[in-house]
C-alpha cells in the first residue's frame, strides 16, 4: 500500500536523519526529492507546492534549528503536515437523530460500490445497528444478485423491486420499508455509469431529494490517481458529498488519491476498502496513514485488530505455555489460526515499525497459503502425535505427508522448527521461576522465524535489522501487558559467540 510513495520519501528524508546540524541547502536537497516524490505519486501539481512550501517554510524555523536531531525533527514536520493534508483527524459518520439514517453511495462503475455497500452494512452490524441495503442499480448486469448474495453473506436484509422500477422509487420505497423492519440505517446502493455522464447526475439528485440522507458517500477507486479526484471534485459539485471511501487502497502503490482528495474537494477520506474479502470498512485515520507511509509502522491499528480478532483469554493461556515451555503443536496451531484472523501477512508486517528496512524483505513470500499448509500438516497427525512430536518416525512422517498433500521435507522442517522454539524457550526459561524476559521470547520467536520456504516468515526477531523496531513496538508492547508480565534482565556482559 503506497510502496512507491513510501519508499521515495524515506529515502528522500533518511539523508537528513544523520546529519547534526541542518543547512538550507541540505533543506532545500530534501525538499526538491520530496516534490519530485509526490509528483511520481501522481498527487495534484498546486497541492504538491502548496505542501512543500510548508514543510520548507517550517524546516528552515528556529523549531529545528534548537533541536539537538534537527534531522528527526524535519521528518516530524513532514509527518505532521502529511497528516494535516489528509484531513488531520479521523471523520465520522453523521448519524440521524430520528432513525433510520439513510446513507446514499454513489460512483462509477468499477469503483466497487456495491462490496463497499456490503461492507459498510456489516460496519454497522458489528457496532449493534439494524442496517437495511436497499438495491438502486438496475443498469449494471447481475448488480442486484450481487447485493443479494453479499447480503445473505453478512445475514443483512436487501431490498429490491427488480431492474424495471424506478431507481428514485426504489431508494425511496427502501426507506419506508427500513420504518416497517425497525432498521435503523439504510444504504443505498445507487447506479453507477462507466463514465460522468448528465443523466446519471440528474437522476442521483432526484434520489437524494426523495431520501434525504445523512450522509453521500463517494466511492472511488484509489488506483486510479488524478481520476479519482477529479472524479470527486464533479460529484462534489452536483451532489454536495459529505465524505469518500477509498476503495483498493492496497493496491495503490502511488497514493495520489489519498493525499489529494481532502485537499482539492474539501471531503473528508471516511472509510478505506482492503480487498474483495467482505470485512468491515476501516475507518480512516490520516495520522496512521502517514506513519506508515513514513515507514513509522501502525501499531495502534494492528493492536485494534487484535483486540478484535484475537480470543483474550486463549491469548493469556498462550502466554503461560510460552513462558513455561509446555506448549504442543495443537498450541501452534491455534496460534497460527488467530494471527491469520489479523489479515493478509504482508498487510499486518508493513504496520511494524521498520519492517520496511528488514533485510531480504523484498524477497520475502508471504502468500498465506503457506500458512494453510502448515495447519495441515499439523491436522493431519494423531492428538498423541501432537502432543508429543518426538514419536514422528519415518513412517509416521510419511502418512502425515501423504495426508497434508507435502513432502516429507516440509513435514521434518515444521517439527524442527518446532523443536528449536521449544529448546530455545526452556534455555531462556531455565533458572527464572518459569518467566522469561522479552529478550528469551524474541529469542524463540527468532528460532522459528522461519519456517524456510514452507513458512516464508522473515526474521523479525533479529532486531540488528530492524531500525526503531525494538524501541516503539516494545512502548505498545508494554503498555497492553500486566505489570509484572515482562520483567527487564539487563546483563552487562556480552556473551561471546560460538
Amino acid at each position: 500500500m503506497l510502496e512507491g510513495l513510501s519508499n521515495s520519501l524515506q529515502k528522500a528524508l533518511g539523508k537528513l536523519k544523520s546529519k547534526g546540524k541542518l543547512t538550507a541547502e541540505d533543506v532545500q536537497s530534501a525538499m526538491r526529492e520530496v516534490r519530485l516524490a509526490l509528483l511520481a505519486a501522481d498527487v495534484n501539481v498546486k497541492v504538491v507546492k502548496e505542501f512543500v512550501d510548508r514543510v520548507r517554510n517550517r524546516a528552515v524555523g528556529q523549531e529545528v534549528q534548537k533541536s539537538l536531531t534537527p534531522g528527526q525533527q524535519v521528518v516530524k514536520i513532514v509527518y505532521e503536515e502529511l497528516t494535516e493534508l489528509m484531513g488531520g483527524t479521523e471523520s465520522r459518520l453523521n448519524l440521524a437523530a430520528k432513525p433510520p439514517t439513510v446513507i446514499m453511495l454513489a460512483g462509477l462503475q468499477g469503483a466497487g460500490k456495491t462490496t463497499a455497500a456490503a461492507k459498510l452494512a456489516l460496519s454497522f452490524l458489528e457496532h449493534s445497528h439494524r442496517p437495511l441495503l436497499v438495491a438502486a442499480d438496475i443498469y449494471r448486469p447481475a448488480a442486484i444478485q450481487q447485493l443479494q448474495v453479499l447480503g445473505k453473506q453478512i445475514d443483512v436484509s436487501v431490498y429490491d423491486e427488480g431492474t424495471t422500477a424506478n431507481p428514485v422509487d426504489i431508494a425511496a420505497h427502501g426507506r419506508e420499508e427500513a420504518v416497517r423492519q425497525g432498521a435503523d440505517v439504510v444504504i443505498i446502493d445507487t447506479a453507477g455509469r462507466l463514465h460522468i455522464d448528465d443523466d446519471l447526475m440528474a437522476e442521483l439528485e432526484r434520489v437524494k431529494e426523495a431520501v434525504d440522507p445523512s450522509e453521500i458517500l463517494l466511492v472511488v477507486d484509489a488506483m486510479t490517481g488524478q481520476d479519482a479526484v477529479h472524479v470527486a471534485e464533479t460529484f462534489h459539485e452536483r451532489l454536495n458529498i459529505t465524505g469518500v471511501v477509498l476503495t483498493k487502497l492496497d493496491g495503490d502503490t502511488r497514493g495520489g488519491a489519498a493525499l489529494t482528495v481532502r485537499a482539492v474537494t474539501g471531503c473528508p477520506i471516511k472509510f478505506v476498502g482492503l480487498g474483495e474479502k467482505i470485512e468491515p470498512l476501516e475507518v480512516f485515520h490520516p495520522s496512521r496513514l502517514a506513519s506508515r507511509i513514513l515507514g513509522m509502522g501502525d501499531m495502534l491499528s494492528l493492536i485494534e485488530k487484535a483486540q478484535q480478532n484475537v480470543d483474550l483469554e486463549q491469548a493469556k493461556e498462550m502466554e503461560k505455555k510460552l513462558r513455561n515451555a509446555d506448549f504442543t503443536l495443537d498450541d501452534f496451531r491455534n496460534q497460527l489460526q488467530q494471527v491469520r484472523k489479523l489479515g493478509p501477512m504482508d498487510q499486518i508486517l508493513k504496520m511494524l515499525p521498520g519492517a520496511n528496512k528488514l533485510k531480504g524483505i523484498e524477497n520475502v513470500n508471504l502468500d498465506d497459503s503457506r500458512f494453510a499448509r502448515i495447519e495441515a500438516i499439523i491436522s493431519s497427525m494423531t492428538p498423541a502425535e501432537r502432543a508429543n512430536p518426538t514419536v514422528m518416525n519415518a513412517s509416521r512422517r510419511r502418512r502425515v505427508a501423504n495426508g497434508s498433500g507435502v513432502a516429507v521435507r516440509d513435514v521434518n522442517q515444521v517439527l524442527n522448527q518446532f523443536s528449536q522454539m521449544k529448546q530455545m524457550m526452556k534455555r531462556f526459561s531455565g533458572g527464572r521461576g518459569g518467566k522469561m524476559g522479552r529478550r528469551g521470547m524474541m529469542g524463540a520467536l527468532k528460532s522459528m522465524g522461519g519456517l524456510g520456504s514452507l513458512g516464508g516468515m522473515p526474521d523479525l526477531a533479529g532486531a540488528d535489522n530492524v531500525e526503531g523496531l525494538g524501541s516503539m513496538a516494545s512502548a505498545e508492547l508494554d503498555s497492553f501487558t500486566a505489570p509484572g508480565n515482562q520483567p527487564r534482565h539487563h546483563n552487562k556482559k556480552k556473551k561471546k559467540k560460538k
